[in-house]
């Protein structure tokens, strides 16, 4: 897997600017596959991921995987939440992550010297640990042999 830095110079070209959301989505993504065993995401034939908001970190799931709609491999389920669910088919592993809403109030309170509200988020994405800024849970994921990428 490349470096948190690395997918953020990709994210910021892929979506066209950098926000805290992308920070956000490269750091779920990346904690995402490990906790499912996939540690090289693009070209994986067995990772699927369903994203659960319309927003700047799904674009950054897509940089940091690979996962598309037209693949088959993202799923796309609107329940206005910042998470996603990183399936491993080849293993049958499943995780949720969300991400804290606490985040927020971390990040203003450990970066509140710096000036606006965008660059202690962007900090503090950066920087957090991945248990500061989600919550994992593993789930049970029963795909649809249609749903599965290659079949009709």
């Amino acid at each position: 897997m490349k470096s948190l830095s690395e997918y953020l110079v990709e994210a910021e070209r892929n979506h066209g600017h950098m926000c805290p959301g992308q920070v956000l989505g490269v750091r779920m993504a990346m904690s995402g596959c490990r906790a499912v065993g996939i540690d090289e995401p693009k070209g994986s034939r067995q990772l699927i991921v369903f994203i659960e908001i319309d927003r700047c970190a799904a674009d950054a799931i897509n940089t940091v995987t690979g996962c598309r709609l037209g693949r088959r491999t993202l799923k796309f389920r609107d329940f206005g939440k910042l998470a996603a669910t990183f399936v491993n088919t080849g293993t049958g592993e499943a995780v949720r992550v969300t991400a804290r809403e606490s985040s927020r109030e971390i990040a203003t309170e450990r970066y509140g010297h710096l000036p606006t509200k965008k660059e202690r988020q962007l900090t503090a994405y950066s920087e957090l640990s991945d248990d500061i800024l989600f919550s994992f849970e593993e789930v049970k994921v029963r795909l649809d042999p249609r749903e599965l990428p290659g079949i009709r």
